[in-house]
């Protein structure tokens, strides 16, 4: 019964890192940043609270605004040019 379940979760992990891979694929800069955050302060919340939906779903939030301004404080250091290719400052 035990090794059932940890095949499950198994499958279930390569399942979601293989979505995540090919889901973020089309996405900008700005949105992979934001999604990150909102992951990573998910499971934080989650980790942290022991499971509570109300602070999973805090974390998330949390972790998206943090994600948004790491994502804005990155912008700061390029711009694009007038054929649309970034170019970074020295």
């Amino acid at each position: 019964m035990q090794f059932e379940s940890v095949r499950r979760m198994g499958l279930a992990s390569i399942l979601a890192a293989s979505l995540a891979t090919v889901g973020c694929a089309n996405m900008s800069d700005s949105d992979r940043r934001v999604g990150s955050g909102v992951g990573i302060g998910a499971v934080t919340g989650a980790l942290i609270s022991g499971g509570e939906p109300g602070a999973t779903a805090a974390g998330a939030v949390l972790g998206g605004v943090g994600g948004w301004l790491y994502d804005r404080e990155k912008k700061k250091h390029y711009r694009y040019d007038r054929h649309g290719n970034r170019v970074y400052r020295r």
